[in-house]
């Protein structure tokens, strides 16, 4: 993908989030990997967002939603006013509840053709780095780390002009992605083989793919 239609998407997200309400509340948008690191082109468009679970929740129309098409949880996993505004856009995990890392995937990633991948957490982008790190090493499976050279450009209803404009420029300095690692506590050697193993798992990555996960 070229770097400038990969960052035009970038910003359409940023706009939605700001503009239109989402299935859950919003508080980040990140952007890691390839188009942090100033590439052109790039393999994979790597988005990250923090989100909030929703705590008050309105569950009128849950058995509406669920006669009419067939998704649980609405009100609870995801707000009822942005299904009932947008229906299209619902979808569920496997025991047909509303899961709101894939809506939010259709939603702000719909029109999007290309290798894009989004990530969605409840925790912050340098929280969920540091978890995944931990939990990869002590399961040694590295292809689940999150590469941390990340970029933060909107957090809690504002947006950061600078680090658009600088990653437009590509003007941010990243270390190598061994480098990086090794910043976060691994030794050389393993800081390598875990590099090696996420550049494998991206590699075979296709399409558009989403992962929610909960810290």
């Amino acid at each position: 993908m070229d770097r400038d239609v990969a960052l035009d998407h970038v910003e359409r997200i940023v706009e939605t989030v700001e503009s239109v309400e989402m299935p859950v509340p919003v508080r980040e948008v990140w952007v890691y990997g390839d188009v942090a690191l100033g590439l052109d082109p790039i393999d994979r468009l790597d988005v990250y967002l923090t989100k909030d679970m929703l705590m008050r929740g309105d569950r009128s129309r849950a058995e509406a939603f669920e006669a009419e098409y067939g998704v649980k949880g609405v009100g609870s996993s995801v707000r009822a006013s942005w299904a009932e505004a947008h229906p299209e856009y619902l979808r569920v995990n496997d025991n047909g509840y509303a899961a709101p890392e894939k809506c939010l995937a259709a939603h702000l990633l719909d029109g999007v053709d290309g290798e894009v991948h989004l990530e969605v957490c409840n925790a912050s982008f340098d929280d969920n780095v540091t978890q995944h790190l931990k939990g990869a090493v002590a399961r040694d499976a590295y292809e689940e780390i999150l590469d941390p050279r990340g970029v933060q450009l909107w957090a809690d209803g504002r947006r950061d002009e600078e680090a658009f404009d600088r990653l437009r420029d590509g003007e941010l300095p990243f270390p190598t992605l061994p480098a990086a690692l090794e910043m976060l506590g691994l030794d050389a050697e393993e800081a390598e083989k875990a590099s090696d193993a996420v550049t494998e798992y991206r590699a075979a990555q296709t399409g558009t793919s989403v992962r929610g996960d909960v810290v």
